[in-house]
């Protein structure tokens, strides 16, 4: 059975493609994160310094999905 996503906040610092960002958390840890499917209509609103909602995985901490705009 798979386990919750851990959901959280961060602030876009950099973006890398269309599909990359650097967000920072809340505690400073730095992590890539790629825009959810249903946010790809809303790319262009993922600029630096957007507030972001994340979805992390308990597994892998050093990546995450955008789930929505704040």
């Amino acid at each position: 059975m798979p386990s919750e996503p851990i959901t959280t906040t961060g602030e876009v610092l950099h973006i890398y493609s269309e599909r990359a960002y650097q967000v920072s958390l809340p505690n400073g840890k730095k992590v890539i994160a790629h825009p959810a499917k249903k946010m790809l209509e809303r790319k262009d609103e993922i600029v630096p310094g957007a507030k972001v909602a994340l979805e992390m995985t308990p597994f892998d901490f050093e990546k995450a999905r955008i789930a929505d705009i704040l």
